[in-house]
């Protein structure tokens, strides 16, 4: 059933201070500027310069004083005047042609007075154009003398402005900070600039260059960043441009460096500009509105049905709701955002209507909670707003009959059976019986003190994050608030059952914001480094069976969704490579492959593999300490003939020796390995006491020499003292020593010798004692035997 938009009384503005000069100006004058406070308490009126006094008035609703302020015929009046959105007082600053700016506060002491009053251009000789007031800036455009900017006299007059920031912030309860100023932008054409929440739009003049009046930007503080953008063309570009860090422009050099955007084309016509929060409104003189985004891209959102004719008359854009709402006149026109639809339009009883800023996000007025739902005009009659009625024959189901209507779809998805559920039977039967507690709930069968208990926690935590929502729109601390957002989330979903939606979202998080997501993490995990480049973790077992969950073998993720533990690898490698084997390890030590999935599943390093790639085009030092690090006899191996391959000897033995004896196969296999190598070449000479150490202590010297002449090398010439200049040198019997007393050392003789070299290397170490001998004679020459007695018989 359609609905149908009202227009309801808010005030009828006698509760504002000032309430009869308040009608005054609104009926008078149909130029007449309106602004109001970002809680909605206050209202300013300005009148050009030349209009009768008084030219400026500050309505205060509730207790308070108005502010009312004039000048003489012969002295300027404020170019414009904005509210400050201070949240401890109400400020606004007035800014003149010439430069002067004044802030005014209220609050401390009764009435208004004046905080601080500066010159924007203290040069002298400069004139305002324009000036807006985003969030803590004020940023303005200024004309410069053509001596001051420089170049041909057609160059200067064309670009002859400027634009320019001061940080604009409160300072204690009774001062105002107005920082340093900074150029923005150099050899400008003018610009008129419009504030939405968080960017600031420059769009051309009258009195733009037609060269460039098709031209736009869009500067975005919180990203620091400007967007040139030529929305006839379709062409967006992006530069930095960060206050903070010195960046400034030359707007010549810019659109020289950005091709196309210099294409000829006809100048915009544009009748009003509207900045909204989720960008900038355009009407044409055609009835077209049209929506310039953040990024520059423009998209159309529908067509009056009544078109601007010339620029007098009254004319405002506002939204609300997905609602456009375009006051042209006497007539307001209500238009669906999204498709460009004519939903409403209403004939009102005056011709001078303003439309009014949304209030900030956060407002904790009481007054003012209802009016968020709708658009709020001003005129003399009062202070109005459009809403959405809902028809009087419209019946809304009860609380209780949506918990068992949507009980119904959740349980009818998961059922097995083919009847339909129905809430009468859920009411009914006893089987699902979280759907009859909650309805209780809403009947009121729980006390308000029970419930109170049980949802404080719930209560809390969505207080906090809704605090948190209304300050990324406010555009305050958007980074910290989206890393606090992000860490909310990763912690909300790690409580769940990680499945299908959640874990897509989960995915999703990760590669928005990574730093965050890990952040939440190692909360989750309470991860911390030991000292020696280890991991340590005091999470509860759920915790880390979660973490490991995986798919079953043979299934890919759905979508291409990475299950949790290939997630937490994929953004290591991102963010800090060198603790991927750690946590890998770490891992291996809190579970086992295969949890969570319901069958045995790939290791945790074959997973962590896949992360980084197919075979040939990983990391070579990360998959390294994960093969190392695995503990799986084949990764080891593995690893270590890679280390063999690439001549790394001493990290091969160490590799060995870490194992302890734990692993006696393994280490046995690895010193195989090495000690082929060691038969076939001298390289690993230098390391030999390593490969000693590394010997496994049952092998036999036997053992020994039949491995070393399985792999020596193979001689077609009798060996020689010395090898050849330029041959490599053979394995001799000095090296070999080292590697036999080992072996020998290990094993005692006990019993009969089982080697023919077993007795040499079981020396004892000292000579027998000498047997005793008698004295000694002394030989004469006669006791000599002659030679005839050693002659054959």
């Amino acid at each position: 059933m359609k609905r149908a938009a009202t227009l309801r009384l808010l005030s009828d503005l006698s509760n504002f201070s000032g309430a009869a000069r308040l009608r005054e100006l609104l009926a008078a004058d149909p130029a007449v500027r309106v602004r109001c406070s970002p809680d909605g308490r206050h209202l300013l009126l300005l009148r050009p310069p030349g209009a009768p006094a008084p030219q400026l008035l500050v309505a205060v609703r509730g207790l308070g004083e108005e502010l009312e302020r004039a000048w003489p015929a012969g002295q300027p009046s404020p170019l414009d005047a904005f509210f400050l959105p201070w949240p401890v007082r109400p400020a606004l600053v007035l800014v003149w042609e010439s430069g002067l700016a004044e802030v005014w506060s209220a609050g401390v002491g009764p009435g208004w007075r004046l905080l601080q009053s500066t010159e924007l251009c203290p040069g002298g000789g400069s004139r305002v154009v324009a000036v807006a007031a985003p969030r803590g800036r004020l940023v303005w455009c200024e004309e410069r003398p053509a001596d001051a900017e420089g170049g041909v006299p057609l160059a200067a007059a064309a670009f002859s402005h400027c634009v320019c920031v001061r940080t604009l912030e409160p300072s204690g309860e009774t001062g105002s900070n107005l920082g340093r100023p900074h150029i923005l932008l150099h050899h400008c054409p003018p610009f008129r600039l419009l504030a939405s929440r968080k960017d600031l739009f420059l769009v051309p003049t009258a009195t733009t260059l037609p060269g460039v009046s098709h031209i736009l930007l869009i500067w975005s503080p919180g990203k620091g960043k400007v967007t040139v953008a030529a929305p006839s063309l379709r062409l967006s570009y992006s530069k930095s441009l960060n206050p903070g860090r010195g960046d400034t422009w030359d707007f010549r050099t810019l659109l020289r460096g950005l091709p196309g955007l210099l294409s000829p084309r006809q100048p915009w016509t544009v009748h009003t500009w509207a900045p909204i929060p989720q960008g900038l409104l355009l009407l044409d003189f055609r009835g077209t509105v049209s929506l310039v985004q953040s990024h520059g891209g423009t998209r159309a959102v529908g067509t009056l049905q009544e078109a601007p004719v010339g620029l007098a008359g009254s004319t405002a854009l506002g939204t609300f709701h997905g609602t456009l709402a375009c006051v042209l006149g006497s007539t307001l026109e209500l238009l669906d955002m999204g498709s460009g639809q004519l939903l409403e339009r209403k004939v009102l009883s005056t011709d001078r209507v303003h439309l009014l800023e949304p209030l900030a996000p956060g407002t904790k007025d009481e007054e003012e909670m209802e009016t968020r739902g709708g658009l709020r005009l001003l005129s003399a009659l009062g202070l109005f707003q459009v809403v959405w009625e809902a028809p009087q024959t419209l019946e809304l189901p009860s609380a209780e009959d949506l918990v068992f209507e949507e009980a119904c779809e959740y349980y009818q998805r998961r059922s097995l059976r083919g009847a339909q559920l129905t809430p009468e039977e859920l009411r009914q039967n006893n089987v699902f019986r979280a759907p009859q507690a909650l309805a209780s709930i809403l009947q009121g069968h729980v006390s308000p003190s029970t419930l109170l208990t049980t949802l404080r926690a719930e209560l809390r935590d969505y207080r906090g994050l809704e605090q948190l929502k209304a300050q990324l729109v406010a555009g305050d601390e958007e980074e910290a608030g989206w890393t606090e957002l992000a860490e909310q989330e990763v912690a909300r979903l790690l409580r769940t059952e990680l499945t299908g939606d959640q874990l897509a979202q989960l995915n999703t998080i990760f590669q928005a914001l990574p730093t965050a997501a890990w952040g939440a993490i190692l909360r989750a995990l309470q991860l911390q480094p030991d000292g020696n480049g280890r991991l340590r973790s005091q999470a509860p077992p759920d915790v880390w069976k979660k973490v490991l969950g995986g798919t079953a073998v043979g299934k890919e993720p759905p979508n291409g969704v990475l299950p949790l533990f290939e997630l937490l690898c994929q953004c290591l490698c991102q963010l800090e490579p060198r603790w991927l084997p750690p946590f890998v390890e770490l891992a291996q030590q809190q579970g086992g492959p295969g949890w969570g999935t319901g069958a045995p599943g790939p290791p945790l390093y074959r997973r962590a593999l896949a992360v980084l790639g197919e075979e040939g085009t990983r990391p070579e030092a990360l998959e390294l300490e994960l093969l190392l690090g695995s503990g799986r006899p084949k990764a080891v191996l593995q690893a270590v003939g890679q280390l063999v391959k690439k001549g790394q000897w001493e990290r091969a033995l160490e590799s060995g020796l870490a194992l302890g004896h734990s692993s006696p196969l393994l280490r046995s296999e690895i010193f195989k390995l090495l000690l082929a190598e060691f038969a076939r070449h001298r390289q690993l000479d230098a390391h030999l006491p390593l490969l000693c150490r590394l010997c496994p202590p049952d092998l036999a010297p036997a053992e020994l020499l039949l491995l070393l002449q399985t792999h020596l090398p193979d001689q077609s010439e009798p060996p020689t003292p010395f090898p050849e200049p330029g041959a490599e040198p053979l394995l001799t019997v000095g090296l070999l020593r080292a590697l036999l007393e080992q072996t020998g050392a290990k094993r005692q003789p006990s019993g009969p010798v089982l080697s023919l070299y077993e007795d040499i290397l079981w020396d004892p170490g000292t000579p027998p004692p000498t047997p005793p001998r008698g004295p000694m004679t002394t030989l004469q020459a006669s006791d000599h035997p002659g030679p005839g007695a050693w002659a054959p018989s």
